[in-house]
């Protein structure tokens, strides 16, 4: 069996799953954003009192921290007293920052579990070897009342990335190649396993970035087998004790995608799809594309590592009068390393917007949306017409380099000339 295979079995209480396989599993933790207070109606119209264990499930207050309106602050207030009425051990407010950066950090993802959430993009948690996979209000109210949820055992993708990145590329650069190449729609409730040397190097903060972007080709769940950055990242943090799973030898994917990394140029996701995906030196060649905005954050974007990059580059240099660049730091463990090692000053002093750590406007609701007409480049995860606020605004998205190269232009700029 696969990694996942046997994560799914052993919390379904079977010896083994196959492919298609309906199965009802043990969910290990479950986690509610302040986009879906509808879970708690739910949870209370299918008759629940009391939370099935409060130690395993949290809110986490991103989407709209701090609160842009009266209807999100109403949420929030709502939420708040199920959590104080359940006692949650965990609960994650407006100071905080974003559900994908924030339960890694508090030690509650670890190596072969499995953890639903209200998001989409909880894909990023195969990062460390566990299932990570999104659902609706009235899924994770029933979670809240059992503790289990139902599950197809799904296809499993491979997607081999060997090599040694360039100078330049950054793994944003890398999966918005893998998108280009597998498209929106070539891995719809598959679970993708991202093997390969490229894999086997790579850094909890890039392993994360990679596996965020599966969901972006229809995936269900993601997969990494742990290396040592993350063994020693999740024993000094993991709250629980944990198994690491393993793929059987000679287990046989579904298909298998191979990439050689080392070939790879700085990629743009163009306006209006996260599959419209071309080398940046297209996109730039003539007179280029010319910006509004740049916009540095969000699960994808918005680690010490991507900040830094941006920082170094722009250390020094200033953006062109009447553009502008936001920053929002994916946590608030983010944010005050990044103020120690003098990031933020840096970026601050170039002229960006520095904001609350969370979502901000990845999904269009406040702290940098944009207007008609705008153009924004941005190293978050969508580029649908709206996603950032007017349906008639362009958005490219690429890595934190890229976004930070072409603040000092004005216009989209190749970050490598930028890094020596």
């Amino acid at each position: 069996m696969h990694a996942i295979e046997k994560i799914l079995a052993r919390n379904s209480g079977l010896r083994a799953v196959t492919t298609g396989e309906i199965v009802t599993a043990k969910v290990d933790f479950a986690e509610i954003n302040d986009l879906y207070l509808q879970t708690v109606f739910s949870f209370y119209e299918m008759g629940g009192d009391k939370v099935w264990d409060n130690t395993r499930c949290a809110f986490v207050f991103d989407h709209y921290a701090p609160c842009p309106d009266i209807k999100s602050a109403d949420n929030h207030r709502q939420m708040r007293e199920f959590a104080q009425k359940n006692g949650l051990k965990y609960h994650f407010d407006t100071n905080c920052g974003v559900c994908h950066q924030v339960m890694p950090e508090a030690g509650l993802i670890y190596p072969g579990m499995i953890v639903v959430a209200t998001d989409s993009h909880t894909t990023t948690h195969g990062a460390f070897g566990a299932m990570g996979t999104g659902c609706g209000a009235t899924d994770m109210a029933t979670i809240l009342l059992t503790g289990e949820l139902w599950f197809r055992v799904p296809e499993i993708v491979e997607v081999r990335l060997e090599g040694q990145a360039p100078r330049g590329v950054f793994p944003k650069d890398v999966i918005l190649a893998v998108l280009g190449r597998v498209r929106a729609d070539g891995a719809v409730y598959k679970a993708i396993d991202f093997t390969g040397s490229y894999v086997d190097s790579l850094n909890v903060a890039g392993r994360m970035t990679v596996c965020n972007m599966a969901v972006e080709m229809g995936a269900k769940t993601a997969y990494m087998q742990p290396n040592r950055d993350v063994l020693d990242y999740v024993a000094a943090r993991a709250v629980r004790p944990y198994e690491v799973q393993t793929t059987d030898p000679g287990f046989a994917y579904a298909e298998s995608y191979v990439f050689d990394v080392s070939k790879l140029t700085p990629q743009l996701a163009c306006p209006d799809s996260v599959e419209n995906v071309h080398p940046l030196e297209e996109v730039v060649s003539g007179e280029g594309v010319a910006i509004n905005q740049g916009y540095i954050g969000s699960c994808t974007g918005g680690r010490v590592e991507d900040i830094a990059v941006a920082a170094r580059i722009l250390k020094g240099r200033h953006i062109p009068e009447y553009t502008r660049l936001v920053v929002i730091p994916a946590s608030r463990d983010v944010m005050l390393e990044c103020m120690r090692a003098g990031y933020i000053q840096d970026l601050m002093e170039a002229g960006a917007t520095v904001s609350t750590p969370g979502c901000g406007a990845c999904l269009g609701a406040h702290e940098g949306i944009l207007a008609p007409g705008e153009v924004c480049i941005t190293s978050t995860n969508r580029n649908f017409p709206g996603r950032m606020g007017s349906t008639q605004a362009r958005m490219y998205l690429a890595s934190p380099a890229t976004v930070a190269a072409s603040m000092i232009e004005g216009r989209i700029a190749d970050p490598r000339k930028y890094l020596d």
